[in-house]
């Protein structure tokens, strides 16, 4: 008869020991460490791109001293449009982490060292574009594919912003940016 091989109750499942694999702490910890770990990465590749430690928070106001930072590796003209003014400090600073991270992006992924960033100044919006003419993201560090479009796209987005970034038609590649301003 089926089932008659069967003596007694089936074994429990084993159940892995708090922080090992297979557990949701592990999980939670291993998604935890994974911003650090891509920080850590874009820091190898580009550390010139690297926020200034002296700097309590970088807002648009360096921009040029990013771009001296990172004349050898990235940023190759950087163009202001519009009325310069003061933002609101989430805005300026997260308009600066933007432009860091798509710089650092260029340096880690397009095959070129050259980008242009473009800021405009319009009535009620503040906007961002980093442009470089290289191969886009086709070349990659190893263990690259962090997390700097993502996280730029919800910087953008809990400031009720829009983000677009990706391949241009002429080739390289393009990062986009409106915040209200």
């Amino acid at each position: 008869m089926p089932g008659d091989h069967l003596v007694g109750p089936p074994p429990r499942p084993r159940r892995p020991r708090p922080g090992h694999p297979g557990t949701a702490r592990h999980a939670a910890r291993t998604a935890a460490a994974a911003p650090r770990a891509a920080a850590d990465l874009g820091r190898a590749a580009a550390p010139e791109l690297e926020p200034d430690p002296a700097a309590a928070a970088e807002g648009l106001g360096d921009i040029d001293r990013l771009a001296a930072r990172a004349a050898d590796t990235g940023i190759r003209d950087v163009t202001w449009r519009g009325d310069r003014r003061p933002l609101p400090p989430e805005i300026d600073q997260s308009a600066f982490r933007v432009i860091q991270e798509a710089v650092t992006n260029v340096v880690c992924h397009s095959g070129t060292h050259a980008c242009r960033v473009d800021i405009g100044f319009g009535h009620d919006e503040l906007s961002l574009e980093v442009v470089e003419n290289g191969h886009g993201l086709a070349h990659t560090h190893p263990g690259g594919g962090g997390f700097g479009l993502l996280g730029m796209r919800e910087r953008v987005a809990l400031l009720s912003g829009q983000f677009t970034a990706g391949p241009r038609p002429e080739g390289g590649f393009r990062v986009a940016a409106r915040l209200p301003a």
